[in-house]
């Protein structure tokens, strides 16, 4: 900008000095100083012949006045006036070029003589006191000058003095007799002035004209032939390069007449040059145009086989994921069942050996299909609202058996100034968890692995959280962690090869964790064990998800904890002393004893962990005796050995949990110490009891034998009545005939596929409200959307699980069968989905929903009368705002489109027919709303 300035500034200065030609530049150079030197001597020599001509002026007055005043004094003295008389007449008459006028005056300043009559004789008298006349005085008056002299008796010595004043004389004694004053006339030394002054402006103009003789001189030989080289250069810029300055010049001139004619000859070289490169460039850029329109062509060609590629590629991977999960369904399923039988010891560990081997297998699969969603960019995150500390011990709890195996000390440590309701994608949270730590527990063999959750920002909607995974592993070195984020990668192949894995667990985290917002890294050392951070920014949720904790009934409770490793004993102590209950620490089992011999008090509570004392004899004895000395005894087991114990422990302790306990069970706990029953550890062989069958007429449709075998087992486990169908077509005619509580659908069918059969049991059949459930091995985001659309309630993927199919039952069994409404103006299943399946909440909100539906519709009416745009704005705003979280797809749909069309100040009257489609649909809405609030709030209330 500065340098642009500057350029812009010069060229406006050469524009503004280009406004005068060379020949007025030379005439002002030239006539400027000649001028301005002859008007300054002109002045000088003029003023200093006024001065002159004025101080001979006063020098002749005073030759005349000091004598007359000499004179004078014998006929003042002798009071001889007529003599006195004559003497100045006389004077005035010989003077009278000069002296106009003569009067004396006596010491009174009364006029004595007079040279001769005069009109006027005041003006010469003297005004000032006569004692302070002392020498000769001059007075201007008018075009004369009027001149004054004391006059003084014989008796006295004239001295002459210095004064300024010409002639003036210093009596040193004597008697002053009066004055004498003299009307001098200065016409004729004003017309000498005059004649003065003309003279010096005459030889001033003349120096001027002959200043302009030699400037118009110089004039005409130079400027014209610069005028001329301007012209020659003016032509070749226009082209005309054969053009060339003649003429005989001088100087300087010559030497620029023979630059511009060699220029012209090198311009005229260089264009004619130019011109066969410009005419070689075409062709050049002619054949270059060519290529690149071929090239587009073949581009485009490329981009439509990409396309092409891509839609196969999603369609394989659709096709690959359900063939697949179809046959993993079976033998998953079918495994998990035939453990149901009675099977010898070496049959059931086949059993779990196949079920282990299909359920890795399946995890590889979704491997590579979460790879393949993120690298063609299809895996669309969810923002719904849920319970932080909830999905961390869900997916710790699932982690916590593998750590159990290798004996590990798995710890959450999650800050309590971390926000427990916030919104985001629970699924991938827990897939970037479960991929961190299970990676920590995969690579570590003994020790721990601690996971750390630090709040590193808190704004007014937005918490971002860094957590940590710290194992006691291998560790990995810096020139092999390069490669950790890397698909297909690991450390190094011996890695691979021992611990096994495809290498796409940290590249899918990375991407999740990337796609979320945050940042993954490590640091790690060779034997040192690795910890892997990742920061995870969430938003607030409006709405709270998790009820809040009464804590402070454990206010200055006393506890006594037991736990011999020191990681997990800090993270519950701080825990419970941040709870402010007093806590008394109790690090190995010598401590354990030594407090137990002198019982120092009774404690409300004790924790104890199991490690150290499952291997002890006695340890229904410690036990005992530590509930001896507390009102309630939580027993905390993190070991496979001490599952053979549990048994004795069931009369001691007053609940067991397994480790590790997350925040919310252990506060749970404590707030609410009841003695609970013994709870059957996951590693354990507890036979299962025998589930009652809920009483619910449920339809299979799957086209595969297997799937739909298995399906039908399952099913006639949960429900009493199951009918199946093995492809769309059988299942439509069988809709049409008989009622059904819940229909299980596959999606990819011969013939008619889930879709259509969907359809058609909507439109015409004794089921068009029941809910239909999607069983399909796809696991692909778009898969998942059409199923939404397509008018089904909710969706089971392949392999099927059974506690998966039993929630699944559970959750519909009780479901109304919503018939005055469409599933577009309010869908239940949306609003659960969005409020983390809580029916409670989703209640609350389609609650507060229907409280804000007067006010909004009067809002935007208003709004829409007036024809307000930021009102209107506003208020769509606000409700779109709602609409996101109540399951309402129509109201949302049109908010969207409303707001947008504001957003790009179109006015309210181009979106009035939105504006009103939204006023009706709110209506329905509001009754439909009405109907579910009213059906579900007793179930669930009864429920809770």
């Amino acid at each position: 900008m500065l340098q642009q300035y500057k350029l812009t500034k010069s060229m406006n200065s050469a524009e503004n000095m280009t406004k005068y030609s060379l020949r007025a530049w030379v005439l002002v150079l030239a006539l400027a100083p000649t001028i301005l030197v002859g008007i300054l001597l002109g002045s000088y020599f003029t003023i200093n012949r006024f001065y002159e001509l004025e101080e001979s002026l006063i020098e002749r007055g005073s030759n005349i006045i000091e004598p007359l005043a000499i004179a004078a004094e014998i006929g003042l003295e002798t009071k001889n006036f007529e003599t006195t008389k004559r003497l100045i007449t006389s004077v005035q008459l010989n003077k009278s070029n000069l002296v106009q006028f003569i009067a004396i005056f006596d010491t009174n300043n009364r006029v004595i003589v007079t040279s001769h009559h005069y009109k006027s004789h005041e003006f010469m008298r003297y005004n000032n006191p006569i004692d302070s006349l002392e020498g000769t005085d001059l007075e201007q008056f008018g075009d004369s000058l009027i001149m004054r002299s004391p006059i003084y008796s014989s008796e006295r010595e004239l001295v002459i003095t210095s004064h300024n004043d010409i002639g003036a004389a210093q009596a040193n004694e004597g008697k002053k007799l009066g004055y004498i004053a003299v009307l001098i006339n200065k016409e004729n030394a004003l017309l000498e002035q005059h004649r003065a002054a003309v003279a010096a402006f005459i030889i001033v103009l003349i120096g001027v004209q002959l200043n302009l003789l030699f400037t118009f001189r110089l004039v005409k030989n130079v400027t014209h032939p610069i005028t001329e080289m301007v012209r020659v250069v003016a032509k070749i810029r226009e082209g005309k390069l054969t053009t060339r300055v003649d003429g005989n010049l001088i100087g300087e001139l010559d030497l620029l007449k023979r630059g511009i004619n060699a220029m012209a000859s090198s311009l005229s070289d260089y264009h004619e040059e130019m011109q066969q490169n410009i005419d070689q460039a075409t062709v050049d850029l002619r054949e270059t145009l060519e290529q690149i329109e071929i090239q587009n062509v073949e581009l485009d060609l490329a981009k439509k086989r990409a396309l092409e590629a891509s839609r196969i590629k999603s369609e394989f991977l659709a096709n690959m994921s359900h063939e697949l999960r179809t046959p993993l369904n079976g033998v998953i399923g079918f495994a998990k069942q035939l453990l149901k039988t009675p099977l010898h010891t070496s049959q059931q560990d086949y059993i779990r050996t196949i079920e282990k081997s299909a359920t890795n297998l399946l995890g590889i699969i979704n491997d590579i299909l979460d790879f393949s969603k993120l690298e063609a960019g299809k895996m669309v995150l969810e923002n719904m609202p849920f319970a932080l500390r909830e999905v961390i011990d869900d997916t710790f709890s699932l982690l916590a058996n593998s750590a159990k195996e290798k004996e590990l000390e798995l710890v959450v440590d999650i800050e309590p100034a971390i926000n427990d309701n916030v919104s985001g994608d629970a699924l991938r949270v827990s897939q970037v968890v479960t991929n961190l730590v299970g990676n920590a527990i995969k690579f570590t063999d003994s020790g721990s692995v601690h996971l750390k959750m630090r709040l590193i920002d808190d704004d007014n909607d937005t918490i971002n959280i860094r957590c940590e995974i710290t194992d006691t592993g291998i560790g990995i070195d810096k020139h092999q962690q390069s490669q950790l984020f890397q698909a297909f990668g690991q450390a190094d192949s011996s890695i691979s090869r021992r611990f096994g894995g495809t290498g796409l667990g940290l590249i899918i985290t990375k991407r999740l964790i990337n796609r979320m917002g945050g940042q993954i890294g490590c640091i790690s050392a060779p034997n040192k064990g690795s910890t892997f951070w990742f920061t995870l920014p969430l938003k607030l949720s409006q709405y709270p998800i998790s009820q809040p904790l009464e804590v402070d009934k454990l206010y200055r409770k006393s506890i006594v904890l037991f736990e011999p490793r020191p990681l997990s004993r800090k993270v519950y102590k701080t825990l419970l002393e941040h709870w402010q209950m007093r806590v008394v620490t109790v690090a190995s089992t010598a401590e354990l004893n030594e407090l137990m011999q002198h019982r120092n008090g009774h404690f409300d509570y004790a924790i104890v962990s199991c490690h150290e004392l499952d291997r002890s004899p006695k340890l229904l004895e410690t036990v005992n005796t530590i509930k001896e000395m507390s009102d309630y005894l939580l027993y905390i087991c993190s070991s496979n050995d001490s599952a053979a114990k549990m048994n004795t422990l069931q009369s001691a302790a007053d609940k067991v949990m397994q480790a590790p306990v997350g925040e919310r069970a252990l506060a749970v706990t404590l707030i609410n110490p009841h003695r609970a029953q013994f709870e059957a550890l996951p590693f354990s062989d507890t036979a299962k009891e025998n589930l009652s069958r809920e009483p619910l007429n449920v339809l299979a449709v799957d086209d595969n034998p297997a799937n739909l075998k298995l399906i039908d087992t399952l099913l006639r486990e949960l429900v009493t009545q199951v009918t199946i169908a093995d492809n769309g077509q059988s299942a439509v005619d069988i809709a049409k005939a008989k009622s059904f509580d819940l229909i299980f659908m596959d999606i990819q069918m011969p013939g008619t596929d889930g879709f259509s059969a969907t359809k058609q049991i909507r439109e015409h059949s004794l089921n068009r409200n029941t809910p239909i459930i999607a069983v399909t091995a796809h696991a692909i985001a778009e898969e998942r959307e059409r199923i939404n659309q397509s008018g089904m309630d909710g969706y089971l993927p392949k392999p099927i699980d059974e506690a998966a199919l039993k929630s699944v039952i559970s959750r519909w069994k009780t479901r109304p069968k919503f018939t005055h409404f469409d599933q577009h103006t309010l869908n239940w299943e949306l609003c659960l989905t969005q409020a983390n399946q809580k029916a409670s909440l989703a209640l609350e909100m389609l609650q507060m929903l229907v409280n804000s539906m007067p006010e909004t519709r009067d809002n935007i009416t208003q709004a829409l009368d007036a024809l307000d745009s930021s009102a209107m704005l506003t208020h769509i705003h606000k409700l779109h705002g709602a609409s996101c979280y109540c399951g309402v797809p129509t109201v949302q749909r049109l908010c969207r489109e409303i707001e947008l069309s504001l957003k790009k100040n179109d006015d309210v009257e181009e979106v009035e027919p939105e504006i009103l489609e939204l006023l009706d649909e709110l209506s329905k809405v509001e009754s439909a709303a009405n109907q579910v609030i009213s059906q579900l709030s007793m179930d669930v209330i009864d429920e809770q």
